[in-house]
């Protein structure tokens, strides 16, 4: 018998074994409309709509510089607060299966861009270096991004490396996260689209984002680029 992907296997057993709400634990998924985009046996959200409808999704995008006169959108599918904020620290820092719906739910509130298909756009996702991949031992980024390729049905394009060991963003302020990311990046390959799709799991300043684009447009230089994000920012502020 083939062996399921355990994150894909995570899924499974939440929306279509358990049936529970992976947010309150308490309320069943919500049913889908017959229209939707996913086959008959997927058409179950992986959140109630009790919890679907406590979340602020799609908050204003803003943007940050990263050319002359060429600014970088980036949109979040809803705010870095409780209970986001734990559920994504928890599948990054310690891979916890049971979050990881609640994370695809988010990327499925992400409207793909218009104009943009598998024929002229790929997606970017945010790159990790080999040290901190061996020591996390596994790349949420790119889990969630496959995810969002198949919401999108938009290919992954995996050309941009990360080319140092600097030290995490968490903390810094922004001319430090700034700072820290000069020269983080590489690319090793031409893309074969014109649009290029940003993707991080969480956009606190946009600096990551930032200095990504700033080596993609450098090798790119026709390319329009867009940046998305599971989380940014805070409602309360």
């Amino acid at each position: 018998m083939r062996r399921l992907p355990p994150y894909q296997l995570g899924l499974w057993l939440t929306a279509y074994v358990n049936g529970r709400c992976p947010l309150c634990r308490i309320h069943p998924c919500a049913r889908l409309p017959s229209a939707s985009q996913y086959p008959a046996v997927a058409r179950r959200a992986l959140l109630c709509a009790a919890c679907h409808q406590h979340i602020t999704w799609l908050p204003a995008p803003f943007e940050v510089d990263f050319a002359i006169e060429q600014p970088l959108v980036i949109q979040a599918a809803t705010y870095y607060d409780y209970p986001i904020r734990q559920a994504i620290s928890a599948f990054k820092q310690h891979e916890d299966l049971t979050r990881l719906p609640i994370l695809v739910h988010l990327l499925r509130q992400l409207p793909r861009p218009k104009g943009c298909h598998a024929g002229n756009s790929v997606i970017v996702p945010m790159p990790t270096t080999d040290a901190r991949l061996i020591k996390r031992g596994f790349d949420p980024v790119t889990v969630l991004s496959q995810h969002l390729s198949h919401h999108w049905r938009i290919p992954l394009w995996h050309g941009a490396v990360r080319t140092d060991n600097t030290v995490s963003q968490r903390g810094l302020s922004r001319a430090e996260r700034l700072s820290n990311l000069d020269n983080a990046f590489d690319v090793n390959t031409i893309c074969p689209a014109r649009h290029l799709l940003l993707f991080d799991d969480v956009a606190t300043t946009g600096a990551s984002l930032q200095a990504l684009a700033r080596t993609l447009i450098t090798h790119h230089p026709r390319a329009s680029l867009t940046a998305f994000a599971l989380a940014h920012g805070s409602q309360d502020r």
